[in-house]
């Protein structure tokens, strides 16, 4: 099989879903990203060894 007849006519389901509901993924990684950070923090890290906050 080649592929579906609509290929190229809609974008696949995910950007779709990005659209309509935000990307769920991005933001997921982004708020572990903040809580890895605050972990560190709250668990005293040696500073050379802790991950830069979120944005940075």
């Amino acid at each position: 099989m080649t592929g579906s007849s609509n290929e190229g006519d809609t974008p696949p389901i995910y950007e779709d879903l990005v659209r309509e509901r935000g990307d769920v993924v991005a933001d997921a990684q982004a708020a572990a990203e903040q809580a890895q950070y605050q972990a560190a923090q709250l668990l005293g890290s040696h500073p050379l060894h802790q991950p830069q906050p979120p944005g940075v």
